[in-house]
């Protein structure tokens, strides 16, 4: 790409963004660079606020963490050079002494192999008996420190599975009442559809029940029912009424037995002579029977 970003580009992301030219010719040189290290061309892409800003920060970003690294391995390099000469002034004064690697024993070189393993182990610097010490009582400090959390995390897995052992149950007990609610539900469903059918059955019976008090309300309106009229009252006038029936019932019994007579008043003498007539009559018979009873008995 021979331009990363026009004139034109530039000065239509700077009207909108925000952005200066030097800010956008920071972006594309470090485009451009990122690119030739990995041995690439540059790709072309849509000039815009958001991926000129996207692009600046990047930047920046790179930039800052590339500064970082180069003063973290200028130190390194400062310090493996001073590790350098310490160990050639060490390897002389040994050589000195008559103690170089190559002189020495082959068990004493494996020795100071595991010593200095030892020492890197436990990220000491010197192999002085206190260094080992002080580095063997840490981990000590840190198995005592292991233990406790390794003894506090098997509490927490009895507590866990215990935990877990009595949510199984629950789940099981949860999954039979599941399935007996199930089981149960076509019998409900058929108890409830028959209390549907009661309901409404009852339903209409309440509309006629209402019909009726209302049709019940509109007869006693009617005949002039009022609310003074109690039970206690009405059992008063069944009372008096029965007492009505007792004195009236002789009176009509006697008036019936004048319904046998005729109207007119001769016809009446005519019907008493025919009575007293039968009455004597039955007399006579009766006196004949009597005589004859007498006879029989003589």
């Amino acid at each position: 790409m021979s331009d990363l970003i026009s004139m034109n580009d530039a000065a239509l992301v700077e009207g909108k963004s925000g952005f200066n030219i030097s800010q956008i010719s920071e972006v594309k040189a470090c485009v451009v660079s990122q690119f030739d290290a990995a041995g690439k061309d540059v790709l072309d892409f849509e000039s815009t606020s958001q991926s000129i800003c996207h692009l600046h920060n990047l930047a920046a970003l790179s930039q800052a963490n590339t500064r970082a690294a180069l003063i973290v391995a200028n130190d390194l390099h400062q310090k493996a050079a001073e590790y350098s000469s310490q160990a050639a002034r060490i390897r002389e004064i040994l050589e000195n002494v008559g103690l170089a690697i190559d002189g020495l024993p082959a068990n004493v070189v494996a020795s100071t192999q595991v010593i200095a393993n030892v020492a890197n182990m436990l990220n000491i610097r010197d192999t002085e008996l206190s260094s080992f010490l002080i580095a063997m009582g840490d981990i000590s400090l840190r198995k005592t420190r292991t233990q406790d959390k390794r003894i506090q995390l098997e509490r927490e897995s009895k507590v866990l599975l215990d935990q877990t052992r009595m949510a199984i149950a629950r789940l099981t007990f949860l999954k039979r009442t599941v399935q007996q609610l199930e089981d149960d539900a076509s019998p409900c469903e058929a108890q409830m559809e028959k209390w549907k059918t009661n309901l409404e059955v009852m339903a209409a019976k309440e509309n006629q029940y209402i019909q009726q008090h209302a049709n019940f309300k509109e007869l006693l309106n009617r005949v002039g029912y009022t609310p003074e009229i109690s039970h206690r009252v009405l059992v008063e006038m069944a009372e008096h009424r029965q007492e009505l029936e007792k004195k009236t019932t002789p009176i009509v019994n006697t008036l019936r037995s004048y319904h046998d007579l005729p109207p007119d008043k001769d016809l009446a003498a005519l019907a008493i002579e025919d009575k007293e007539r039968e009455y004597a009559a039955a007399e006579k018979c009766l006196e004949d029977v009597l005589q004859s009873a007498l006879a029989t008995a003589e």
